[in-house]
């Protein structure tokens, strides 16, 4: 658990993608820790209702598929409605299922591009004329270590983090005047449930404290307090970069 505490974030409206298992679970806990309103946004109802109940502070559920804009757009509208402005935005929701060159169909490519970037854009387009109204915000893309380490049989997935790293630095040129922050946090190997259960072997373990420098693993907290600190009033002038949170991996 991060020890530090923001108070400019308390009471502000976050919304967060993907907010119901892994690291966007532990970014809903760390936001409501900093009495924000959190609403999160997930596919995934069962976990998603039991992140609720277990919080049991205000923390609101809202199931959404980002895949499908018009009811990504409408569900960031009608937090809007609830709750006034977005002052931050995460944009975490991805799937980084493996996949052969020779496997990708061009459905299979698009619904890719949807899930792991599309919705970074439009959600991001959803919430920029209530920050400009309310005088400026915090967005906040999550990108991938994937595409720079080479990682195989994602190359679908990384084509899409490498965008996001470019999106980001286009938003924060384009929204900048109107004191819109726009940044990308790049995870590393990060130990999540999913990851340890799919990928992570004892032996791919040890390959990847081999590759950094720090030799401890990297846990969702750990993004989890770059994110609160890119959202918060302290980082008021960060935009447009990269904020590697990976132990040093190559």
């Amino acid at each position: 658990m991060t020890d530090a505490v923001y108070p400019s974030l308390a009471g502000r409206t976050v919304v967060i993608t993907g907010g119901g298992s892994g690291i966007g679970e532990v970014m809903v806990e760390g936001f409501d820790r900093q009495k924000s309103r959190v609403y999160f946004l997930d596919v995934a109802t069962s976990e998603s209702q039991a992140l609720v109940t277990r919080l049991g502070n205000g923390t609101r559920f809202v199931q959404c598929d980002v895949t499908d804009t018009a009811a990504l757009q409408k569900a960031i509208a009608d937090i809007e409605a609830q709750a006034g402005p977005v002052s931050v935005l995460v944009n975490n929701a991805a799937n980084d299922d493996r996949h052969r060159v020779e496997a990708v169909t061009p459905a299979y490519w698009e619904q890719r591009i949807a899930v792991n970037l599309k919705h970074q854009f439009f959600a991001t387009q959803a919430v920029v004329p209530g920050m400009k109204k309310a005088g400026g915000g915090s967005i906040i893309n999550l990108g991938s270590v994937s595409w720079h380490a080479a990682i195989p049989d994602l190359v679908v997935y990384e084509t899409a983090k490498a965008g996001i790293e470019g999106m980001t630095r286009s938003l924060a040129r384009d929204l900048g005047e109107a004191n819109i922050r726009v940044n990308c946090v790049v995870p590393g190997a990060i130990r999540t449930p999913r990851q340890m259960k799919l990928w992570h072997t004892p032996e791919e373990e040890a390959k990847i404290l081999a590759q950094q420098c720090l030799k401890a693993r990297v846990d969702p907290i750990h993004v989890t307090a770059m994110v609160l600190f890119l959202a918060s009033d302290d980082a008021r002038m960060c935009t447009a970069h990269n904020y590697w949170v990976d132990g040093g991996y190559r």
